[in-house]
């Protein structure tokens, strides 16, 4: 039988691994390389992706050396780039709130502290993974996505900080 304090330090332990299951899911998408997680084939199979092709036609800028555009790409490369793009800012979007939500309910900490903590381990864990996948087959670690993770974490933080204003001022 588990004292009291046994079954709060439990119950700690398990909020953080929320956190910690989440990193191991980013780890593994990291380690897995480019032609395994091919979205292509899914988007041409289930989406008629030339419905929207005379709205981004226009689009062309340059991402980690190389153009983003339909007509450089084709469009269902162009789709992909913005869906792993936008994965980058979820994923890590949700790692900082995962992170906010283990501290306050396992700290005292103000929300201040909670809120930059999360970001700096949000934002630390962005470049780890960065770094993961100079080590995977036909992955390229580049700093911009780790631009895109804090993107995600900061959106938390603001989302967290908009909330916390609303509920003061109700």
């Amino acid at each position: 039988m588990l004292s009291p304090y046994q079954k709060i330090r439990l119950k700690q332990l398990l909020i953080w691994l929320l956190p910690v299951i989440w990193m191991g899911i980013i780890f593994l998408f990291s380690a897995t390389p480019y032609e395994r997680q091919d979205l292509k084939p899914a988007l041409t199979d289930r989406f008629d992706l030339s419905v929207i092709e005379p709205f981004v036609d226009r689009v062309n800028f340059t991402y980690h050396n190389s153009e983003i555009s339909v007509a450089s790409l084709g469009i269902e490369s162009f789709v992909e780039f913005f869906i792993r793009k936008g994965a980058h800012v979820f994923v890590f979007f949700t790692l900082t709130l995962l992170f906010i939500y283990a501290f306050k309910k396992t700290t005292n900490l103000d929300l201040q502290l909670m809120l930059l903590f999360s970001y700096l381990f949000s934002v630390l864990y962005a470049g780890f993974d960065e770094w993961h996948q100079s080590l995977t087959p036909n992955r390229t670690p580049y700093i911009g996505d780790v631009f895109l993770d804090s993107v995600g974490s900061l959106f938390a933080v603001i989302v967290v900080v908009t909330v916390a204003f609303l509920k003061k001022r109700r």
